[in-house]
């Protein structure tokens, strides 16, 4: 064996890593045993965020607007078990639907994703051990997420960031090291990819970010009403026209099959009466989520970069991302690595109120629909309190009926230039503030 101890011929390599510094670790680091127990030794909860215990991995197949085709959480699950993690939990809330995905076959179809994936990777490496759950990240409190060292996303939709990363930050305690949890955030879409490390409080976190993320641009609403042209406007109108019509006390998950279901027998019919073909169950799940093929090879580069991440935090060999890397291979392959700024107003990790650019003569109905495509906020639902009295809510129906009286007022007739407002969304768990500014 040429000197390696048998049972660690497998990790050699990584040993490699583990035994020695390199040019850029830390003069204060000690390689050798120390850093593998640390490495390898489950549910272990240190006082810094140098160490590590276990780690957690949501989202097996799918990452923000991509089909789980490759699989960019199947890849991370591979990584991790191979670079000397053998604590992993993984969430997903999916039955396999893809017999794509390198861990799954056609037998696996219709059984928990978490489950599957989790038998593979412990059957094919020896000594780590996967906890699945089938279900939502939310599903789970601050308890659960507090066992943790850190949390690797590989989610599905902005709004699954957004509410992992508030948890996160609201988790922090300044008084309790333990509490602050590294968040790696990898997605990809088509041949671009990101890969980011946050550390909760401590740099920016996603919200900070989330203007990078600008939602699609709407198709016009007379196109969707009068003369769709498209198997994509027929979902669209079910998705944004039929479900607020039929079921607007019922909020729409993505994620539900019968409520896609319910949207692709609506839109179906939609395309029927205008003889429009296309319209596919796994169409408008595509739509309604915003999803792009995924490519397997930025699958790969971006599990390796999230993984890679991972290891530096949990052994402290080398210094970890600060804080985001963009990954371009449309036209040969490009990367490139610079730091996001916290920021003051940020809703979730700042102190500050959220500027918000309006046109006082604006209704509030419009206003409440503008939160949705506004960049800085992607509101869906919003409820919005004033400093002084509520002027639209959600739910429940009751209160809905006695606000709506507000939407057709204009924003100069409810608020004053410079007053701050309370917005909450049933996706997230927190209030996200504002200060609207007026502007005609």
């Amino acid at each position: 064996m040429n000197g390696v101890d048998p049972s660690r011929e497998r990790w050699k390599y990584l040993d490699n890593f583990l035994n020695k510094p390199g040019p850029t670790s830390d003069p204060l680091w000690v390689p050798g045993e120390e850093t593998t127990t640390a490495l390898e030794t489950s549910k272990v909860l240190s006082g810094d965020v140098y160490s590590h215990g276990s780690v957690t991995l949501m989202n097996l197949c799918t990452d923000r607007n991509t089909r789980g085709a490759g699989g960019l959480g199947c890849e991370i699950l591979k990584n991790l078990a191979l670079s000397g993690f053998k604590d992993i939990y993984v969430i997903d809330m999916d039955v396999s639907n893809l017999n794509r995905q390198f861990l799954f076959r056609e037998a696996d179809v219709g059984k928990s994703k978490a489950e599957v994936a989790a038998a593979f990777v412990e059957r094919r490496v020896e000594g780590v051990k996967i906890t699945p759950y089938n279900g939502k990240i939310q599903d789970k409190d601050e308890d659960y997420y507090m066992q943790f060292k850190m949390v690797i996303c590989g989610l599905d939709s902005i709004e699954a960031r957004r509410w992992i990363n508030a948890t996160l930050v609201d988790m922090v305690d300044m008084d309790n090291p333990e509490s602050l949890k590294p968040l790696i955030d990898g997605g990809t879409e088509g041949f671009k990819g990101q890969a980011r490390v946050i550390l909760p409080t401590m740099n920016s976190c996603i919200e900070c970010q989330l203007d990078m993320h600008a939602p699609r641009a709407a198709v016009p609403l007379c196109t969707l009403a009068t003369i769709p042209r498209q198997p994509a406007h027929c979902i669209e109108w079910a998705h944004i026209i039929a479900w607020e019509e039929h079921r607007k006390d019922v909020l729409l998950d993505t994620d539900n099959p019968e409520h896609i279901t319910w949207l692709y027998q609506k839109a179906l019919a939609r395309a029927q009466e205008f003889n429009i073909p296309g319209v596919t169950y796994s169409l408008t799940h595509g739509v309604v989520k915003n999803i792009i093929p995924a490519i397997a090879s930025t699958n790969a580069i971006i599990a390796a970069s999230c993984c890679n991440e991972a290891f530096k935090i949990a052994t402290s060999c080398n210094p970890w991302l600060s804080n985001y890397m963009m990954y371009s291979g449309d036209e040969g392959i490009y990367t490139y690595t610079f730091e996001t700024e916290q920021k003051d107003d940020c809703p979730v990790c700042g102190n500050l109120a959220r500027n918000l650019t309006v046109n006082p003569n604006m209704a509030l109905q419009e206003f409440i629909d503008s939160l949705g495509e506004r960049a800085e906020a992607q509101l869906k639902k919003p409820t919005i309190r004033s400093e002084a009295k509520s002027l639209f809510s959600q739910f429940p129906l009751s209160l809905r009926e006695q606000t709506a009286p507000n939407l057709p007022k204009k924003l100069s007739e409810l608020v004053v230039d410079g007053e701050e407002i309370a917005v909450s969304d049933p996706a997230f768990s927190i209030s996200f503030k504002y200060k609207l500014i007026f502007r005609a």
